[in-house]
């Protein structure tokens, strides 16, 4: 029965951060079927509302593959999500109800570092929403920072929104010289800095991520807090890449959203090690979803 079932099977990819859900729909042959988006699904803000940004995406998949509510009761699907490396939260998931023929959950590092070099031995530091080093030695893993904000993910978005803010309210103290960056935050919470404090106390890490992109782009136009701001988060990633060796990962890939603004401003030694990833999270939580497919029909 099994073996029917794989045959005519369905296998899905999810990319689950902190901002957005990906997700890929492909045949049992490999050939993509569907590819949808849908909200946030870090799992330690929630499972129902995870699985509800997962299933969103997922329905786009069945959409464009012209297929309906009922063919998800033939899909073998990896959910790479954020949160999935802390082992309650893990728990939890597994154990959600879900309409999948069989499910599997890992974090999204191990996913990214998996697509990214196409399940052989290497590294992979993950710069979006957060921050998280993670390799694969030897069928051994390792991981690396990570921890979730306020106490980690460095170099990050949403870590770079918080600093950012964190200088909004030191230039209105007098500390610290304003910027055109400075004062475009400022403005966004009408110049009152109590209204920062107030939307800090609840802002999630994507809120705080949400500033990223102005960072960046006042970075490009020479800003010195937002030129300063990348220096230091691109530090914070050559520490995660320095310990990623450590560990014997010979090779590491850089991905997510704000690589491309992090890449430039990396160290010699970590630029050494860098290499093209052969695949992304998407491609890396297939493969996964493949290999729990096939363990079904051995």
């Amino acid at each position: 029965m099994e073996r029917i079932m794989l045959a005519n099977g369905l296998l899905l990819g999810v990319d689950g951060g902190g901002t957005q859900c990906r997700a890929r729909l492909t045949a049992s042959s490999g050939a993509t079927l569907g590819e949808g988006t849908g909200g946030p699904a870090n799992i330690r803000f929630g499972l129902q509302q995870s699985f509800s940004a997962v299933l969103e995406a997922t329905r786009h998949c069945l959409h464009q593959a012209a297929l309906g509510e009922r063919d998800l009761s033939r899909i073998v699907a990896c959910l790479a999500l954020a949160g999935a490396s802390e082992p309650t939260d893990l728990a939890a998931a597994l154990t959600y109800p879900h309409p999948f023929a069989r499910l599997l959950v890992t974090a999204d590092a191990h996913a990214a570092c998996v697509g990214a070099h196409g399940g052989r031995d290497g590294g992979v530091i993950v710069v979006g929403t957060g921050t998280v080093g993670w390799a694969e030695v030897n069928r051994r893993h390792y991981r690396v920072g990570g921890w979730g904000l306020p106490v980690s993910d460095e170099g990050s978005g949403a870590w770079l929104g918080c600093e950012a803010l964190r200088a909004v309210l030191w230039a209105h103290d007098g500390r610290i010289a304003g910027t055109e960056l400075l004062t475009a935050l400022f403005k966004r919470f009408q110049s009152d800095p109590h209204a920062i404090v107030r939307w800090a106390t609840k802002a999630s890490p994507r809120d705080f991520g949400s500033f990223a992109p102005l960072i960046v782009e006042h970075a490009a136009h020479g800003d010195p807090v937002a030129l300063e701001l990348l220096r230091r988060a691109a530090a914070h990633v050559d520490a995660l890449a320095e310990r990623l060796v450590a560990f014997g990962a010979e090779r590491l890939a850089l991905v997510g959203g704000l690589a491309p603004h992090i890449a430039r401003r990396l160290g010699a030694a970590t630029e050494r090690r860098l290499v093209t990833p052969a695949g992304d999270a998407l491609a890396g939580a297939l493969q996964l979803a493949r290999t729990a497919a096939g363990s079904l029909a051995a």
